[in-house]
């Protein structure tokens, strides 16, 4: 199996790269954020590879790091998610990106990536959110309100803190960050316009 992969970017095709290593030519799939990144033909470069083996065919997928190839791994894990759909999601957001819009179950986030539609960012955002913060700096306190705020069981001056602040326009992850952040600075018996008034203070900074 092919781990990663040394040499000059010989070409490249609309989602691949051909990568010569010692005089081999290899084509290696990679997502459209990672070929924006790649140098230009005939210049060195170092990827990350996984290799897929197939009865008929073999197939290699380049990242440029270990992390995003660790991701690419871990979204097919998920129901409905082939190797396809994980180099469009990875491609249209830079892994910590992805990992918080788990951590805080922001679908529309995931759902911006083409081939992707409610139903699979949906089950992105429920099967992997125990796996996300370990690849976030989100504070897990973040995390927390905002499941609590997903199912309901945040303390009613939270709910409607938040709400109140998705009616301004604001998307429920910022809302949920923000309120977080004022319920720690304002403590547990906070009303919902004490929370608001220092929700709208986080958001401003």
């Amino acid at each position: 199996m092919i781990g990663k992969l040394k040499g000059f970017i010989d070409s490249y095709g609309e989602d691949y790269v051909i990568l010569d290593a010692s005089g081999v030519g290899y084509l290696v799939h990679c997502a459209s954020r990672t070929l924006q990144a790649l140098p230009r033909p005939g210049e060195a470069v170092t990827l990350s590879i996984e290799t897929h083996v197939r009865e008929d065919q073999i197939r290699l997928f380049g990242f440029l790091t270990d992390v995003e190839r660790e991701w690419f791994r871990l979204l097919q894990t998920v129901q409905g998610v082939g190797a396809k759909v994980a180099l469009s999601v990875l491609g249209t957001l830079k892994p910590a990106e992805l990992a918080s819009a788990i951590a805080m179950r922001d679908k529309a986030a995931i759902s911006r990536a083409p081939g992707v539609g409610p139903k699979v960012a949906e089950r992105i955002v429920t099967e992997l959110k125990d796996k996300a913060p370990a690849y976030t700096s989100i504070d897990p306190a973040v995390i927390r309100l905002s499941g609590d705020v997903e199912e309901r069981r945040a303390p009613q001056p939270v709910l409607d803190a938040v709400s109140a602040l998705i009616n301004l326009g604001y998307g429920q992850p910022q809302a949920s960050a923000a309120i977080a952040a004022a319920s720690r600075s304002a403590g547990e018996k906070a009303d919902a316009p004490q929370l608001i008034r220092l929700g709208l203070k986080e958001l401003a900074r």
